[in-house]
């Protein structure tokens, strides 16, 4: 496989705030998500999937729910992680904020 480059690789509209950029391998899957629609009066709707998560803070501030947890605020620098399976969401705090997720294996719903 050859070298993949992230400047290289283009942002995709999920909708109106929302921007992604992906890139993968064959087992993992890092994307880097800007929203700009913040801050939100209600957290998104709760999900879940069968990949595990580890989420970075790059920039902006979130309220971090997760299924039979405390909410808990995080800022650029802090991390969280889910398990495969657990319903899981985010709230912005702010009018801007950058997030940097990890999934393994790959979400191939991202791809389509």
């Amino acid at each position: 496989m050859a070298s993949l480059i992230f400047d290289q690789t283009p942002y995709f509209t999920v909708r109106e705030g929302l921007e992604r950029k992906i890139i993968h391998t064959k087992n993992l899957m890092t994307v880097l998500i800007d929203f700009t629609d913040g801050p939100w009066e209600e957290p998104e709707p709760p999900h879940s999937h069968p990949h595990e998560q580890t989420s970075y803070i790059a920039a902006g501030e979130v309220l971090f729910f997760c299924e039979d947890e405390e909410p808990v605020k995080l800022k650029a620098g802090d991390m969280f992680g889910v398990p495969s399976g657990k319903k899981h969401t985010i709230q912005l705090l702010t009018p801007t904020a950058r997030l940097v997720d990890s999934f393994n294996p790959i979400r191939e719903d991202f791809l389509k």
